[in-house]
């Protein structure tokens, strides 16, 4: 089986086009959601945090005091980058288990750090998603009611989109001026052939 990994800066819409992938039947694993469920039910982690966080952040029931915990690695870069040490090798155990019970050519990692994180060291082919920094901007803007400067702020913790789409091996475009169903729908005829050819 073949893993894909697809990925994309703030606003690109590549959760979008992973939905469109979805309906062609391959499995997507979106590891942002899976993290914020990982971080509640992964024992290693979960004791990895109290570790270097304190016991407090979760309550009796291990459930997580995200709001605590945001305020610390939000303000200061060195405990984000330490938190996401213990969240990222914890993410990718969890998705090579979750990939091998799939029965299909291929699946999908979506992930907004897949080269942040290394996770794209585990995956056969990673694919971009890329859109103009104009139109991204006002995607984050309407999509999440902050302003530019707060969309600014959050595109500078994210590899150069330049830098990232020229570390994957393909990349759609979803400028709004080019559809991009018939993209996937020519690069899902790709990845089938290429997953058809493995041993």
């Amino acid at each position: 089986m073949l893993k894909v990994g697809i990925t994309g800066g703030i606003g690109s819409g590549k959760t979008t086009v992973a939905r469109v992938f979805e309906l062609l039947g391959v499995p997507v694993y979106y590891a942002d959601d899976a993290a914020k469920t990982i971080m509640q039910t992964d024992e290693l982690l979960i004791q990895q945090v109290k570790a270097h966080f304190g016991e407090h952040m979760y309550s009796n029931t291990n459930v997580l005091d995200r709001a605590a915990l945001g305020k610390i690695v939000f303000n200061d870069k060195d405990k984000l980058e330490l938190l996401n040490s213990l969240v990222h090798p914890a993410t990718i155990r969890h998705s090579d288990e979750w990939a091998d019970k799939q029965t299909t050519p291929y699946v999908l990692k979506e992930a907004a750090l897949l080269f942040e994180s290394g996770s794209f060291q585990y995956l056969d082919k990673c694919i971009g998603v890329s859109a103009p920094q104009p139109v991204r901007i006002l995607r984050v803007m309407k999509r999440d009611n902050i302003s530019r400067n707060d969309v600014l702020a959050r595109m500078h913790k994210q590899i150069d989109d330049t830098i990232k789409m020229r570390l994957c091996d393909y990349v759609i475009r979803n400028d709004d001026q080019q559809m991009v169903i018939p993209q996937v729908l020519t690069l899902h005829e790709q990845l089938l052939l290429l997953a058809a050819e493995r041993p």
